[in-house]
């Protein structure tokens, strides 16, 4: 019996992308965030601590706020924190 001749097929090449060179996906966060957010919850932290202790004595935290000078003064402090927080969600 014959054998039939098989069909010579070219091998697949994808058409060229008009958009050029894909890059690869970057993992990861950027090499700033994590220091800054460290440096956000010290800062906080620290001038919470220093104006409990020494504020009636340093005299730009003493001025700040007027009759809500304890309550300015921790929102300072807070608001630091909050963005170390903010900045933690975007840590990977």
């Amino acid at each position: 019996m014959p054998e039939s001749k098989g069909r010579k097929k070219d091998p697949y090449i994808p058409p060229p992308t008009s958009k050029g060179e894909r890059k690869a996906a970057r993992i990861g966060s950027a090499p700033w965030l994590a220091p800054a957010m460290v440096t956000c919850f010290v800062i906080g932290l620290a001038y919470i601590v220093v104006f409990y202790i020494a504020g009636n004595q340093i005299p730009i935290m003493n001025s700040i706020g007027g009759s809500l000078n304890a309550l300015v003064n921790v929102g300072i402090g807070f608001s630091f924190i909050i963005v170390g927080f903010i900045l933690s969600t975007k840590w990977k």
